[in-house]
């Protein structure tokens, strides 16, 4: 919730900027709305993407294949295990001096952001749902779930980090909050926005 109304504060900020430059006629103050940089900067860093999902994984000795030495394995010596566990995945930039910068000319505002990432994954455990079916010569192992719970966080954590689809929604949502930033200046300037070596996106 903080960080809601930290971005709100800003683009109200910038949006006052702006009416106090048309208010007055100022260039300067216009022109300073265009380079602010540090504006931008924490505009950027606070829209970050949100993905809540499931994370799940199952663990077995034994496959469902019908033959009657897999059956008799079920029965006495089956360990199968199955974890859900719902998580919360932030995308977004983490901007510094050489990863971000604004360069801005008469028809031309540049944008170069570096790549968005996954910036923080949350396992919700207290939300986890088990199941497990041991055979009859199997105790119980808590050592067992816990190195399950392990590999579920590694695995889902790997494929969220390389999740295409939603490191593209992270740069979509990066792009229309910065343009409408910018809005009151595309009448007279073309808006270029780079994301780390990728090609850059040109709004107008």
């Amino acid at each position: 919730m903080k960080r809601f109304f930290r971005f709100v504060f800003f683009l109200a900020l910038a949006v006052l900027l702006f009416w106090l430059g048309k208010q007055f006629g100022s260039k300067s103050v216009n022109q300073s709305i265009l380079s602010n940089s540090q504006i931008v900067r924490e505009i950027a860093e606070l829209a970050s993407l949100e993905v809540q999902g499931n994370a799940t994984i199952k663990r077995s000795n034994v496959t469902d294949d019908g033959e009657w030495t897999t059956n008799l394995k079920k029965a006495f010596l089956e360990n199968t295990i199955w974890v859900s566990i719902p998580y919360l995945a932030k995308y977004g930039i983490n901007a510094d001096e050489k990863s971000f910068r604004i360069t801005v000319s008469d028809k031309k505002i540049a944008i170069n952001l570096p790549q968005p990432k996954l910036l923080s994954y949350e396992l919700k455990v207290d939300k986890m749902e088990t199941s497990n079916r041991k055979g009859w010569l199997l105790f119980q192992d808590d050592e067992t779930y816990t190195d399950v719970q392990k590999k579920l966080y590694q695995t889902s954590r790997e494929q969220l980090e390389n999740n295409n689809l939603y490191i593209n929604q992270s740069k979509e949502k990066l792009t229309k909050i910065i343009r409408q930033y910018y809005e009151p200046f595309l009448h007279d300037h073309e808006l270029e926005i780079t994301f780390g070596n990728s090609a850059p996106v040109l709004l107008n």
